[in-house]
């Protein structure tokens, strides 16, 4: 029987999405080289507006505010990340068997639809999309991208963020008014992003076919 490949979780805290960016680069190419383990990234990151792949990304910008605007390889379109939002990073050796690009987004999904289900949100898919949505609302968006077949950037989940910047750009070439925060949905207002970081790291091993080391305990994400 084949050995659970061993996944490391990081929490990041609060950083610049440069410095996200970097050390993504640098554990792709070390994963890549069997000189680290599958790790998975969470972070909240100071206001950020990113692009993707898809052509007319840019385009769906319509005022960045003095945002930066950082153009990247992952796939999808324009997006927002700021403070309040959960952003995941998972850098994945995939093996012969897991190398189906539309399985590894589902999945993805299907960990942010397990964690929101069980603080009470009937999240789920919408036909067409990528992505989680609570009926025609978006909490959470998802691009990557694979080098070497090592995975790397991920998803972004909006638990309290400010939604307004949203308003800047067509976010995935949607209208902003589509995107919604746990905050919106939930009465008595969203869990803090650390809480949701512990769900999501909880289920994110499991989901993936990995054995979480022991150093996850560590990293000062609370239980709750």
């Amino acid at each position: 029987m084949e050995t659970a490949r061993p996944l490391e979780i990081r929490w990041l805290g609060r950083q610049p999405y440069q410095e996200s960016w970097d050390l993504q680069h640098e554990l792709v190419a070390a994963i890549a080289a069997g000189d680290a383990p599958d790790t998975l990234l969470l972070v909240e990151h100071d206001p950020v507006i990113t692009l993707g792949r898809r052509r007319g990304a840019a385009e769906n910008v319509f005022d960045a505010g003095g945002l930066p605007v950082v153009e990247t390889e992952r796939g999808g379109d324009v997006t927002y990340h700021g403070p309040g939002q959960l952003v995941g990073y998972p850098l994945l050796a995939l093996g012969e068997g897991e190398r189906d690009l539309h399985a590894y987004l589902r999945k993805l999904e299907g960990v942010l639809i397990a964690v929101l289900v069980a603080r009470g949100l009937a999240a789920g898919r919408l036909a067409g999309q990528t992505g989680v949505w609570v009926q025609d609302r978006k909490l959470a968006s998802v691009g990557v991208a694979v080098r070497r077949w090592v995975t790397y950037h991920g998803f972004a989940l909006n638990v309290s963020t400010d939604l307004a910047p949203f308003r800047r750009m067509n976010p995935c070439g949607l209208p902003a008014s589509v995107m919604a925060s746990m905050n919106d949905l939930m009465p008595g207002g969203a869990p803090a992003v650390e809480a949701i970081a512990r769900d999501v790291a909880s289920r994110f091993s499991a989901e993936f076919g990995r054995k979480e080391l022991p150093n996850a305990a560590s990293l000062g994400i609370p239980q709750g």
